[in-house]
């Protein structure tokens, strides 16, 4: 199995339209039959104007597969395509394996994190490894939704998503995790691993499966 995050960058007074577009058309005529959706959001803070979506696919080549299937359908190349076309500014998009179970959540009321690490060439996998060791204690706190290591895209990168109640819950577990020792000991040996860490703060699309 493989997840695709892709991260779709609109232009400003657009995301409205965008958003009542996909819901509405893309979702009904792509549905889960050229990948399944697991989750659609737009961003809170930082870069704004951008829709970020995550699909699951069984392996690349069925991607591929799907994919081709899906630009035979004129219904989402010759009506929903040329639509949101003139919203986009950019697209950006990266192939993700699966490190530790993906766990979205199963009740609605969300907001979600997602946090991607750049490590030193070729860390990944050592920073991957203190990271699995420790998610016990982190999980006391709150529950990871999915850890994801970069296949394409942005190389040495890890990609890690976690969903709170909102802004004051997020802002509590941080609190406590970094009084935990046991926390502040990975920080010691994980820290020097990485050369840049990114965090986006993200809102359900009306369209999401994971609310």
């Amino acid at each position: 199995m493989i997840h695709e995050l892709r991260t779709y960058t609109l232009m400003p007074g657009k995301q409205g339209e965008y958003l009542k577009l996909n819901e509405q058309v893309g979702r009904k005529v792509r549905g889960d039959k050229y990948g399944k959706l697991e989750g659609s959001w737009t961003t809170e803070f930082g870069l704004l104007n951008q829709f970020v979506h995550l699909w699951n696919y069984p392996s690349l080549d069925e991607r591929d597969r799907l994919r081709g299937e899906l630009s035979k359908n004129d219904e989402w190349t010759k009506g929903y395509v040329p639509q949101i076309r003139p919203m986009l500014q950019a697209q950006e998009n990266k192939i993700l394996s699966v490190q530790l179970p993906f766990k979205p959540p199963v009740e609605p009321g969300h907001l979600y994190e997602l946090r991607w690490y750049r490590t030193q060439v070729g860390k990944a996998g050592e920073w991957l490894g203190h990271f699995k060791a420790i998610m016990p204690v982190r999980e006391k706190y709150s529950t990871n939704v999915g850890v994801w290591q970069t296949e394409a895209g942005q190389l040495n990168e890890v990609v890690h998503m976690w969903a709170y109640r909102d802004l004051n819950h997020r802002a509590s577990v941080r609190g406590q995790v970094m009084q935990d020792p046991e926390w502040q000991a990975f920080l010691g040996k994980s820290s020097p691993l990485l050369i840049e860490m990114r965090s986006v703060i993200l809102n359900p699309a009306p369209a999401s499966p994971m609310k």
